[in-house]
């Protein structure tokens, strides 16, 4: 296991266990002397600096010039990949995540998440020869409602050229372990190579698992959050968005920590 991969998780552990210890440290001041009085400031004090905390580490990870370097830093391990540079393989496999369900008058209808460059980095592959089949995952969560991800892809490539009869949807699936295993189903060979379309951030962590269920992989990352800019008096203004991707950014770490324990 990669330990430059873990010094944002670790930090947030360190955080959390200084609080504690400023916790456990005014209880052991507080209890010497036995007095309720002290007792009482003791704990409105020890609120204070846990607050104060909060507040601090709430304004710090609120900054797009904090956010920004956490989300560069799950994208940091790839580039940008030109299609035509990309060798052969037995199938191109785009993974699900980028498509919203939406309620209208008239019904459902979807439309794209900021993960869209997936399956049209997919069919572009596949237009260039890159492989003989193209292969669609049916993401479909628990609290999801509308048709598995995957048909509706179907119908978009379908739209842009790429034959019915060159496309496999797996069954449904609910996280990059299931597709993985799910592709692999599909893929009747012993030693299968693949192209895998994902998201920068989300690469990492779709290799290992699909390294792990047995399929060689190209990866070819697409959907990198965070491009070339100046940095700014804006960058150091906290925003909800900014916190956001932070959080963004702790429930991916913790993912791949997850997936480096299990494989």
């Amino acid at each position: 296991m990669n330990f430059r991969k873990y010094i944002q998780l670790c930090f947030f552990i360190f955080a959390i266990f200084f609080t504690a210890c400023e916790v456990d440290n005014n209880w052991e001041k507080i209890e010497a002397d036995y007095d309720p009085e002290l007792i009482v400031f003791g704990l409105i004090l020890s609120s204070k600096k846990i607050s104060l905390a909060g507040v601090a580490i709430l304004v710090v990870f609120s900054m797009p010039i904090i956010s920004e370097k956490l989300i560069a830093y799950l994208e940091s391990d790839y580039e940008l990949i030109k299609p035509s540079k990309v060798e052969s393989a037995d199938a191109v496999v785009v993974l699900s995540g980028m498509v919203k369900t939406i309620k209208t008058k008239n019904g459902l209808d979807y439309e794209w998440s900021e993960a869209a460059d997936r399956i049209f980095a997919g069919i572009d592959l596949f237009k260039l020869n890159k492989a003989p089949v193209l292969i669609l995952t049916g993401g479909k969560l628990p609290w999801s409602i509308g048709v598995p991800e995957g048909e509706y892809l179907r119908d978009v490539a379908i739209d842009l050229g790429v034959p019915k009869r060159d496309i496999l949807l797996t069954e449904n699936v609910e996280n990059t372990d299931q597709e993985a295993k799910a592709v692999k189903k599909l893929l009747l060979l012993d030693n299968p190579k693949i192209i895998l379309v994902t998201s920068a951030f989300h690469m990492p962590r779709a290799q290992l698992v699909f390294k792990a269920a047995g399929i060689n992989v190209i990866p070819f990352p697409v959907d990198f959050r965070i491009g070339a800019q100046k940095i700014t008096f804006m960058n150091f203004i906290p925003s909800a968005s900014s916190f956001a991707a932070t959080s963004f950014f702790v429930r991916e770490i913790i993912g791949r920590t997850y997936y480096n324990l299990k494989y």
